[in-house]
Order: structure tokens, then sequence, then C-alpha cells
């Protein structure tokens, strides 16, 4: 009669098994797995549910408004008076500079004026007095002769009509008188153009001329304005860039003034652009002062088609613009500094910002 009993594979340390116990073994390894699948799905939902993926993070930097301090004069740098790093005010000196063809230029620019001057005091004194008078006794023996010869015509007249004398004489005679009104008129005009003075069209020739060399001397102050350089604003000087003695060219940069206007500048995906408009106020973190803090986005504008992102799918996507944001501080921001990283964590929770 055959044995009832199945056993195991047969080894070193191998026991015999009857089928129940193989049958319960199968049984507990299988309700492992289930259970094991059943906490890893647990797992899976829980993580799905619960655990949210870490934001996109926008890196940008620190900029602030730069003046470049120039100038209209070109000269030699004669003395810097700031250096490099420096605070100054508005109104502060900053720089002198000194040109020898400007200087010759104003002492040209002043003697032009002296001879304009000199010219127009000329027109406008008129006549001097010894030829008015020579003009008035030219006049007065013009008027005795012709007195002369309106009676020497009227006795010939006289003659001629008592037939002693010819027509020809008679004609003489009317000849010298005609001559001499007419040269009473001409000495007479001589004699009131000489009391009047100069014509009215040369007097405002005159005026114009001093007018003129004014002017010249306006362009050369002008351009000697410069020769002192002053800050337009608070700031600090983070360039100079010639040495004394130096030579500038007009309108050359003399040094760089930084102001106090900062704000941040982020390159931005335009699918991040959807609570982003001018005047939100956005959450960022500056690593080089270890703070967190509030700025205000004043201006966006995209970059145009070189700067965007591209699609990683041939099919299914689209290729996103990048769009540049500015931001400025909210409050000021000791020890902010261009060129720090900034970075955009988000949109900021106005009331809880105004609360706190």
């Amino acid at each position: 009669m055959a044995d009832n009993k199945t056993t195991a594979p047969m080894g070193a340390d191998m026991e015999w098994q009857t089928p129940e116990e193989v049958s319960k073994r199968d049984k507990a390894l299988i309700t492992t797995i289930v259970i094991m699948l059943i906490v890893l799905t647990a797992m899976a939902i829980l993580g799905f549910l619960f655990i949210k993926p870490e934001p996109d993070v926008v890196q940008g930097q620190g900029e602030a408004t730069e003046i470049r301090i120039s100038g209209k004069l070109p000269g030699r740098v004669a003395e810097i008076y700031v250096e490099e790093g420096q605070q100054v005010k508005a109104g502060d000196t900053l720089v002198h500079i000194i040109s020898k063809i400007m200087d010759a230029e104003m002492n040209q620019a002043q003697a032009m004026v002296s001879v304009a001057d000199a010219g127009r005091n000329k027109v406008d004194a008129g006549t001097r007095v010894q030829m008015i008078h020579a003009a008035e006794d030219i006049w007065h023996q013009a008027q005795a002769a012709t007195g002369i010869t309106k009676k020497t015509y009227d006795r010939m007249q006289a003659l001629f009509n008592k037939g002693v004398v010819s027509a020809q004489k008679r004609d003489e005679a009317k000849a010298a008188y005609d001559a001499a009104v007419a040269g009473e008129a001409a000495a007479r005009s001589s004699y009131e153009l000489a009391k009047a003075g100069a014509q009215k069209e040369d007097k405002e020739a005159a005026a114009a001329m001093v007018r003129a060399a004014q002017a010249g001397v306006g362009r050369a102050n002008a351009l000697l304005e410069d020769q002192y350089l002053i800050a337009p604003c608070d700031g600090e000087i983070t360039v100079v860039y010639p040495n004394v003695s130096e030579l500038v060219a007009t309108g050359a940069p003399i040094m760089t003034l930084q102001t106090s206007d900062h704000w941040a500048v982020f390159n931005v995906r335009e699918t991040l652009l959807k609570d982003l408009r001018n005047g939100s106020q956005i959450k960022v973190h500056i690593p080089a002062l270890d703070k967190d803090t509030v700025m205000q986005v004043f201006y966006i504008k995209d970059l145009g088609t070189y700067a965007n992102w591209q699609a990683t799918k041939a099919t299914g996507s689209y290729d996103a613009r990048t769009f540049k944001v500015k931001a400025r501080p909210a409050n000021p921001i000791q020890g902010f500094r261009p060129g720090m990283s900034v970075v955009y964590k988000g949109i900021a929770d106005q009331k809880k910002d105004n609360k706190n």
C-alpha cells in the first residue's frame, strides 16, 4: 500500500512537508504581497493628494538707474574731486576741466562785442557838428546864388521884352537861374541829412552787430559753465573714467553716478504671467542679504522670438515667449545693490503683508 505523505524537494537540511503545510505557506506569501501592494498604492494616492510640486523658481538680479556725467567743454581734466564708491549730494562739484582754446574764444568774443558797441555808438552819435555847419554854409551859399541869378534873369527878361537883348541872352540867364535853384535844393538836402544823422536802417544794422557779438559771448559762457561738472542728484560714484591731466572730448563720459532708484529684473516664461501685471506685488528672496521682501511690478515687455522657450515635443506643445519683468521694492532695502540675485517666489499675500 502506498504512503499518503507528499515529500518536498530533498535537500541537506530540508524536512518532509505535508500538502497542508505547503498550502499555508503559499497563502501567507500571497497575503504579504497583497498587503504590500495595498500599502504602496495607499502611499502613492496620499502622495498625489497631499504632496504638492515645488513652484517654478525664477531668478533675476538687481538693477539701478545710472547717469553718465559728461559736459560740452572739450579740454583737459584739471582736478577730480570724488572717487569711486563715494556718496555725493545733488550740487556737489565732481570735476574741473580746463580749456585754453575756449578761454581764447571768450576773449575774442568779448573783443567783438567791444568793436560792435563802438560802431553802434558812432552811428547813434550821428554826424559831427563841424560837418553839419559846413553843409549849412553850402546851403546858404546856394541860396545867395539863386537870388543873384533870379535878379539877372528878371532884368534880362525885361530887356528882352523891350527888344534890347536877344533871346539867347535871355535863355542863358534862365538856364543859370534854373541851375542855381537845383543847386540850392541839393545843398538843402545835404544839410538836412547831416543834421538828421544816420538812417534808421544803419542804426538797426549796428544794433544787430552788437547782438551777434553778445551771442558769441553767450555761447562761450555756456561752454565754460561745464568746466565745473556737478552732481545732478544724490547717489554713488561707481566709475571714474579719465585720470587727471587727460584730455576729454565733447560729450565724453567723465564718471558714472548710480542713483538710489533700485529695482529687480526677471526673464519670465509667458506660462507664469497669469498672475503678473503692472501693479502686482510679488514675494522675492535676496540670497546675499538672506532676506524675504515684497516688490511691485512696474514693467512687462516681451523679449522677442529670439528668447523663446522651445517646445520639447514635435506635437501637442508650443513655443513659450519670454517676457522681461521689472519690479521695484515696496520699501527701501538696506544693503540692496545692483547685481545681487533676486529669486521670485510668487504673488504676495497683500492682506498678510499689510498686517505685517
